[in-house]
């Protein structure tokens, strides 16, 4: 079970939202290589990175800070926002990147996303990102009339490394994230399915380790670990299963 610290890039910055808004962003650092190594030094295994801008913009927006973070850490990093073509994949996978992370594409186009799959294995992740249990797309600007779970199904059998779930109505607002529907999701798909939005304290990281949620691969966590919410060391004890 991983915890995937977030960094979410905004004009440069590490940044969290509150509930999506671009307008609602607190900036936590100035300097994302640093805070992708600090994270790196307290115990993390892997980086979750947003390109915000590139969310909205449909292409990269924050590719300096991005590979500063890919210079600064050893640890793999998985990169969301704005990557909508084959060739944007190859070219961030080229410099370095572990896993790319392709959402709105995945609702306008989802035979890029199986091709990719097969171009590209074990590194292709889909982002499902839903409002009121459907599937938003364009940095969340607008939303669909996709399911995430249908959304989901069309990639079974496809190679999808990995699917980051992201309930938006929590998304940066600590009020623990929504068990519920990520389980249900992650109980109907085999694709392993990373839990995000909303991750709050120590109570959602033993969560994590309860029978049911044995088929998550993780859980992202932003603000909580940026506020001290979490203790790193504690939080990865739980996950080890050793006592916090």
């Amino acid at each position: 079970m991983i915890l995937f610290p977030a960094i979410d890039l905004k004009d440069g910055q590490c940044v969290r939202l509150k509930l999506g808004d671009m307008d609602e962003a607190t900036v936590y650092n100035t300097d994302p290589a640093a805070q992708a190594r600090s994270f790196e030094e307290q115990g993390f295994e892997w980086l979750h990175v947003v390109d915000l801008n590139g969310a909205f913009a449909g292409a990269s927006v924050n590719g300096d800070a991005v590979e500063a973070i890919l210079k600064a850490t050893k640890n793999p990093v998985q990169l969301g926002g704005g990557i909508r073509t084959l060739e944007h994949i190859e070219a961030w996978l080229d410099k370095g990147l572990s896993r790319v992370i392709l959402g709105t594409v995945a609702v306008r186009d989802p035979a890029l996303v199986i091709e990719a799959c097969k171009a590209f294995p074990g590194k292709v992740a889909v982002g499902i990102d839903a409002r009121g249990g459907k599937v938003a797309v364009e940095g969340w600007a607008e939303t669909s009339d996709l399911s995430a779970i249908e959304l989901a199904r069309r990639f079974e059998g496809a190679g999808v490394a990995a699917i980051i779930y992201t309930d938006i109505d929590r998304d940066g607002v600590l009020t623990g994230i929504n068990w519920e529907s990520t389980i249900e999701l992650a109980d109907a798909v085999s694709i392993p399915v990373i839990a995000s939005g909303g991750l709050a304290s120590i109570a959602d990281i033993v969560r994590m380790t309860m029978p049911d949620a044995a088929k998550l691969e993780g859980a992202i966590s932003g603000r909580a670990l940026y506020d001290g919410r979490i203790d790193p060391a504690q939080a990865l004890k739980v996950l080890r299963g050793e006592a916090a």
